[in-house]
């Protein structure tokens, strides 16, 4: 399932979260001991995505991601943060951009839909920077990452461009 129609805020130091749905407003509270989204469900990640996250990445594409991300680490084919996203996509650098859609505040990855429309990259938004770090091997989450094209996993690399290509651009 897809997750839509849903927008979370989160606050800054306080693990509270506000998700409007239709004209309700819940509040959830995350657990204060488990601050990563382990053992949360793909849609409660997806509830807690900021507004802009579009296209979101379907739970069937973000396993795909995640497979391609431990692939591409091992071969050191990964670009992880912001700046160096930035820098790669800036000098020319080809593959595809993965945004975390929980962060906060949203500012740090809003311009990032522009320079990958500017230079013909694909991007998709996955749920939790928590499981995007998890991807890499990094107990630190990640607010992006660009996967560039490698030899030793071209077959997963081009169903996840397909199926980035599939998702329902909501800008053109």
């Amino acid at each position: 399932t897809h997750c839509s129609g849903s927008s979370g805020i989160n606050a800054e130091y306080g693990q509270h979260y506000y998700i409007t749905n239709n004209l309700s407003m819940v509040s959830i509270i995350e657990d204060q001991a488990n601050n990563d989204n382990e053992g949360m469900s793909y849609e409660s990640k997806c509830a807690l995505t900021v507004p802009i996250a579009k296209p979101l990445a379907t739970r069937k594409l973000s396993k795909k991601l995640y497979k391609c991300c431990k692939l591409a680490i091992k071969t050191k084919s990964v670009r992880r943060g912001t700046k160096e996203v930035a820098k790669a996509l800036r000098k020319g650098e080809k593959g595809f951009v993965i945004i975390a859609g929980d962060i906060s505040p949203i500012d740090v990855v809003s311009h990032f839909p522009v320079l990958c429309e500017e230079s013909k990259v694909p991007y998709v938004y996955v749920p939790a920077r928590s499981d995007l770090g998890a991807a890499i091997g990094s107990n630190t989450p990640c607010s992006i990452l660009l996967i560039q094209k490698g030899e030793e996993y071209k077959d997963k690399y081009k169903e996840c461009v397909k199926g980035i290509k599939e998702l329902p651009n909501i800008y053109c």
